[in-house]
């Protein structure tokens, strides 16, 4: 079965196996990356799709002449017109519960390295404050402990839970959100969460963890902020379309919050005059899309997919998100 995996290097910097995926397809065509103009004579012919951040669109779909299935290596399906692969019959698959431990690890990391002023301390130290200073210990920023904070997360899934329960390990007080989808059903712990504008104000953190859709677009903007404790501080390992950019800033500039760690951009990777690349504060941490990117976590990625394909291939598809 003909099979092309059209952006591996997105996933692979030499470090992985790709053994379970090559020995269930044989013929796999493996591309480190592939330009828009180039995916759909490379689709063209291909009955497996593997694809992570490569968009495909129904005039593309189109073109595939005989696809069966897509494969995301991803959760997120933003990136597929799943309508369209479904009315050309094309099974579209996801994966789930990949990179939690990784992306809690890299919450918890945020929420350290702001706790305790790391970034203001590294600068203290390259500009001598320490080398230079009269005492044995530099305590010109401020350091606070975790214990009794309120962690307020938005989006209560596999990644929120599992960050509450780092949180509570720390002896954090956890405040979750209600889901913003009116539609969706209610789930087990709807009576211990919070109205989202309660937790705004409350939250000495607030980590972001649900999907991109129309209403959680732009979720965090300037009444949002404002409504933030001054002291508070925002992480971003979910969407960069979360955030109004601009907003951000100036909440961070005007000190209506404390700071901020963002993992994530709305265009990726980031123009150059992208405005949180543009500006510089001490207080802002920003990371090129890592948190998801422990190499266990983009192992265990490539071995869903391979269940992915295998089940598919044994007609009995799971995780199909267009079924």
């Amino acid at each position: 079965m003909q099979a092309v995996f059209l952006d591996y290097k997105t996933v692979d910097s030499g470090d992985l196996d790709l053994s379970p995926i090559s020995d269930l397809l044989p013929e796999l065509i493996v591309y480190e990356n592939t330009k828009n103009e180039e995916i759909a004579e490379r689709i063209k012919f291909a009955e497996i799709i593997i694809i992570n951040k490569i968009d495909l669109d129904a005039s593309l779909l189109s073109k595939a002449q005989n696809a069966k299935l897509i494969c995301l290596v991803a959760t997120g399906t933003n990136n597929v017109d799943l309508e369209s692969a479904k009315s050309l019959g094309i099974a579209v698959c996801n994966i789930k519960n990949y990179c939690t431990d990784s992306v809690v690890q890299h919450v918890l990391l945020s929420i350290l390295a702001l706790q305790h002023s790391l970034l203001d301390y590294q600068i203290s130290l390259d500009q001598g404050a320490w080398q230079n200073s009269a005492l044995f210990s530099l305590l010109n920023h401020p350091i606070a402990e975790l214990r009794a904070k309120k962690l307020g997360i938005v989006g209560f899934g596999v990644l929120g839970s599992g960050v509450a329960k780092m949180a509570e390990n720390f002896g954090m007080k956890v405040l979750i959100a209600e889901s913003l989808d009116k539609n969706r059903a209610q789930t087990n712990d709807a009576s211990h969460r919070v109205n989202f504008n309660e937790l705004v104000k409350e939250s000495d953190f607030i980590s972001l963890h649900c999907p991109l859709t129309n209403r959680t677009e732009k979720l965090f903007n300037q009444p949002v902020f404002a409504a933030m404790k001054n002291s508070a501080f925002l992480i971003n390992t979910a969407r960069g379309a979360l955030i109004e950019d601009e907003d951000l800033i100036s909440a961070i500039k005007n000190k209506e919050i404390a700071g901020a760690a963002i993992d994530v951009f709305d265009e990726e990777p980031p123009p150059s005059n992208h405005p949180l690349i543009r500006e510089s504060f001490h207080n802002l941490i920003i990371t090129p899309h890592i948190a998801w990117a422990a190499v266990e976590a983009r192992q265990r990625a490539l071995e869903c997919i391979a269940e992915n394909i295998d089940a598919f291939l044994k007609d009995k598809p799971i995780n199909v998100v267009n079924a």
